[in-house]
């Protein structure tokens, strides 16, 4: 067994990338910027760079695993219609990063959210698990199912789009234009706009920080506020917190699976937002599935990201790539 892979995060603004060490996990990392404006071969040329960079020189590599935006085809080489990386339709990942790499090396390519699920399952707060769901709160809102240790994909490998399971038919749209969808309220654009709307005629500390008008309100500020003892900003995060409950009710209900973790930005405010989540979830699950439900806080940060691509090729090597 070749004991070392490389994880990349795909993302908008930066690329992360890791050599992981099966056992150990990350014992090196590169962050660049995607310039995402030079399209995809400019992009696809700064994949390859970094992982050759940190992986070039190593006769024992798995390969290279790579979580991605976008929609990823069954066999993992494809990535379709990424948001933030202009000029991007259909690329074959796979094939271009080989070419580059200049030789067959395995590569496989999976959606960004369920990377992060794959890698707290084996490094971070999934590890005690067998199975869990797990949520990513950030500029968007991300999901990832694990199954007994592997991430489950559904029939195309689309599974696990809870940010855009919707709470309210009537509510406000997503970027999606799906109505109610959790993410129109915790996405981190419709959050702030939210925070702002209803801090505007308070006395919130928040004014303090992002202006007379709040124009530049962000979630983080809200975590700060709230760290002084800023009652209005606490009770926004607390209702953020409700309304992931509403939706995690509704997956555990679905896939009778009792353990969470939430991870992405928004995450960092820990118990402000957890707390009542776990408040929250009890009053959408029915009585007979609520037994073992617990929702914890994932605290790998973005490694989670670079560690989940990189364990789908230690999968790779055992045969055990896909939940049955």
């Amino acid at each position: 067994m070749k004991p070392f892979a490389i994880g990349i995060d795909l993302g908008g603004t930066q690329i992360k990338a890791g050599l992981v060490e099966r056992d150990k996990g990350l014992v090196a990392t590169e962050t660049i910027d995607t310039e995402a404006a030079s399209g995809p071969k400019g992009v696809l040329d700064r994949i390859a760079t970094v992982a050759k960079k940190l992986g070039g020189d190593i006769d024992s590599l798995a390969g290279i695993g790579i979580g991605s935006p976008g929609s990823i085809n069954w066999d993992r080489t494809h990535v379709s219609y990424p948001p933030n990386l202009p000029g991007w339709e259909v690329i074959d990942v796979q094939s271009e990063i080989q070419d580059r790499w200049g030789s067959a090396i395995p590569v496989l390519v999976e959606n960004d959210a369920n990377a992060a699920g794959l890698g707290s399952a084996y490094y971070g707060a999934g590890l005690p698990f067998d199975s869990f769901i797990m949520i990513t709160l950030g500029t968007g809102v991300g999901g990832a199912i694990i199954y007994r240790k592997k991430i489950f994909r559904g029939t195309t490998g689309g599974a696990a789009e809870i940010g855009h399971m919707s709470i309210d038919f009537a509510g406000p749209p997503a970027r999606s234009g799906i109505h109610g969808a959790i993410e129109a309220y915790l996405g981190q654009r419709f959050l702030s706009q939210y925070a702002r709307f209803r801090l505007l005629p308070t006395t919130s500390i928040i004014h303090q920080m992002a202006g007379p008008d709040l124009t530049g309100i962000t979630p983080k500020m809200l975590f700060e506020a709230a760290e002084q003892g800023d009652q209005e900003a606490t009770d926004i995060l607390a209702w953020a917190g409700d309304k992931l409950g509403v939706v995690l009710g509704s997956a555990i209900n679905l896939l009778d699976i009792r353990k969470v973790v939430v991870g992405g930005g928004l995450s960092a405010a820990g118990d402000y937002i957890l707390a009542p989540t776990r408040n929250s979830v009890r009053k959408y699950v029915l009585q007979g599935l609520q037994e073992g439900i617990e929702i914890v806080q994932e605290t790998l940060g973005n490694e989670a990201g670079v560690l989940g691509p990189a364990h789908l090729l230690f999968q790779h090597q055992d045969g055990l790539l896909d939940a049955d």
